[in-house]
């Protein structure tokens, strides 16, 4: 047998190991399988797989609470460390990096010139860089490291923008819901004529293409002003 990975935890200086599927339990890590059946190969708990070295069963109970394997297996692939293939990780990186960069360039803006930062920039002052990407940690959980890492290479500032905006009656019901889903409302009016007078604040990386696409839909006549930059 050798089309499996092993799945590690550790608690009170205790290791333990199961037995894998590479692909099944790796989408189950990320949250993309519910279902944990067919994920372990292998129905035993060892403390050093590799060795053959099985599990006490006063440990199991010591540290689980249980000696049910398939619920102790769950719990190390969900909150244990995951082998993964090269292959794997590769593809996880490049994911996650996506992810990052469009986080990058809708909330971080040049130091600078406070202009928006093409992805093409970001993607390739990582790439220089070095910066290092963890496949499995959430965005918002690594992205000061990752823009700490940046600024060594490139002027940037995470950033939000403050912006209040006076809508006419006749636009009001077309633009409110794009400005509703596209931005956070800190206040707004409706005022006796129908008219709509909002402050949003919105990633400042997005504030040019959110203040066209209102003058566009208004045919210019919307009233936009930045009131605040505020870095984040």
């Amino acid at each position: 047998m050798t089309n499996y990975t092993i799945a590690r935890y550790k608690k009170g200086g205790k290791k333990f190991e199961v037995l894998v599927d590479p692909d099944k339990a790796l989408e189950y890590k990320l949250g993309r399988r519910k279902d944990f059946t067919n994920v372990l190969v292998f129905d035993e708990v060892y403390t050093d797989a590799n060795k053959g070295l099985r599990a006490s069963k006063s440990d199991l109970m010591s540290v689980f609470g249980t000696t049910d394997v398939e619920k102790i297996a769950e719990k190390i692939v969900r909150e244990g460390e995951l082998q993964i293939r090269a292959d794997q990780r590769k593809r996880l990186i490049e994911e996650k990096k996506r992810q990052i960069i469009d986080y990058i360039s809708r909330y971080c803006v040049d130091a600078r010139t406070s202009a928006p930062i093409p992805p093409l920039r970001i993607e390739t002052a990582l790439e220089e860089g070095g910066v290092k990407i963890d496949p499995f940690k959430p965005v918002e959980e690594q992205i000061n490291q990752v823009i700490s890492d940046l600024s060594k290479y490139i002027p940037i500032k995470k950033q939000i923008s403050i912006l209040s905006i006076k809508i006419p009656p006749a636009y009001v019901g077309k633009v409110y819901g794009y400005i509703r889903n596209a931005s956070d409302i800190i206040k707004e009016d409706w005022l006796n004529d129908g008219s709509l007078d909002v402050t949003v604040s919105i990633p400042s990386g997005m504030k040019v293409d959110f203040m066209e696409k209102i003058s566009r839909m208004t045919g210019g006549v919307a009233y936009v002003e930045i009131v605040e930059e505020k870095t984040v």
